[in-house]
């Protein structure tokens, strides 16, 4: 989902500026810049302890920066509440109250305004907002006669019903099973297109930011490792680090042999030599020892290496060690002489025109020109 023309004109709604987080010795979060703009769909992606979610609670409120600032539309919020900032939260585990039906949960917000709406105002906004996130008629419901998506939108109605200016969300779709967590994706997409508004997610799921977001902030040891629109993070990762956490990508070793442009002549194992782009903030030199990274989609596997396409990169004999059959594509490791053992995807249509490779085959495989990408060999 690409980052709209509108989008990118609005202004931000949220900025980090140099806004870092101790907890006592530990820092959760470096010293951070980041521009979050209205409307945009962000998401912050990373393993445990990257510091996504500490940023997150920095946003809303319940942790504030030790060091730097943030701004919520150009108003400083530092020592400012959660409860009087213009936010909301969904939380992993959403968070309801199991003594309150889904009506009171919804208008639990609500309720705690000063001056408070009147009871026929509320109960207006309670109908309203549980039509939005497809719930019409289940105010009188008890929490614990929900399914987790029905709960997950319940949670949302409760975050959306007070008209904040960003959404926060706590990795709000962990809980879930795999098709159900994908029916909320695309719910998630529609509800932020139609209301406008900023969402800002955590999750540790590459697959989930990739498909949801406008841009995405890949986190690490509390920095920020690239952040960019979920194309640019999978064709263009700044480094191994990102390379292999959005998405699957095979690694091989090698020494940068010459450069036109951002064209690198690389030297394999097996005096193999490829063909690869260089992407990186400070361009390889040559002579140093670097990675190149293909991802397995690019990658070609036939059984005669006459059958590998004219112009194939790299070709090379290799043993299949194991195959798995995802639905859409098969999976395939292979073990090849130097370079190691490597994944490969075969598309379905492939296999239906050709019997499928099995464990102990001996194959031909090679790779796309331009499929190969220079990283750093530590990064």
């Amino acid at each position: 989902m690409g980052l709209s023309s509108a989008v990118q004109d609005e202004g931000p709604v949220i900025e980090f500026r140099r806004a870092s987080k101790r907890f006592g010795e530990v820092v959760a979060v470096e010293p951070m810049d980041l521009v979050i703009r209205k409307g945009e769909f962000l998401s912050l992606l990373g393993p445990s302890g990257c510091g996504k979610t500490t940023s997150l609670r920095m946003i809303a409120g319940f942790d504030q920066p030790s060091d730097g600032e943030i701004l919520i539309e150009g108003m400083r919020v530092n020592g400012v509440p959660a409860h009087k900032r213009p936010v909301n939260m969904v939380f992993q585990h959403y968070a309801l109250f199991p003594h309150l039906d889904v009506g009171r949960n919804v208008a639990y917000g609500l309720k705690q305004r000063s001056p408070r709406p009147s009871a026929a105002e509320i109960a207006s906004r309670v109908t309203q907002t549980l039509a939005m996130v497809r719930l019409s008629g289940f105010e009188h419901r008890r929490v614990w006669e929900l399914s987790g998506g029905q709960q997950q939108r319940v949670a949302l109605a409760r975050a959306l019903i007070n008209q904040p200016r960003v959404l926060l969300l706590d990795e709000p779709l962990a809980a879930l099973d795999r098709k159900l967590r994908h029916d909320m994706q695309i719910e998630l997409q529609n509800l932020q297109r139609d209301l406008d508004i900023t969402f800002v997610l955590v999750t540790h799921d590459q697959e989930e930011a990739l498909s949801m977001s406008h841009r995405v902030c890949v986190m690490r040891e509390g920095r920020i490792v690239q952040i960019g629109s979920p194309q640019e993070l999978y064709d263009r990762p700044v480094s191994r680090y990102v390379a292999d956490f959005v998405g699957k990508s095979n690694f091989f070793e090698g020494r940068a042999q010459a450069r036109t442009g951002d064209l690198v002549d690389v030297l394999l194992a097996g005096d193999k030599r490829v063909s690869a782009r260089d992407f990186g903030r400070e361009p390889v030199a040559v002579g140093n020892r670097i990675a190149v990274s293909i991802r397995p989609e690019q990658m070609i596997l036939v059984r005669d290496p006459a059958g590998l396409p004219d112009g194939t990169a790299v070709a090379a004999d290799a043993l299949v060690l194991n195959r798995i059959f995802l639905g859409e594509h098969t999976e395939y490791l292979v073990r090849a002489e130097h370079l190691g053992e490597f994944l490969v995807m075969t598309p379905r249509q492939v296999e239906q025109v050709e019997r499928p490779f099995d464990v102990g085959d001996r194959v031909a495989v090679g790779w796309r020109p331009g499929a190969a990408l220079i990283l750093q060999l530590n990064s």
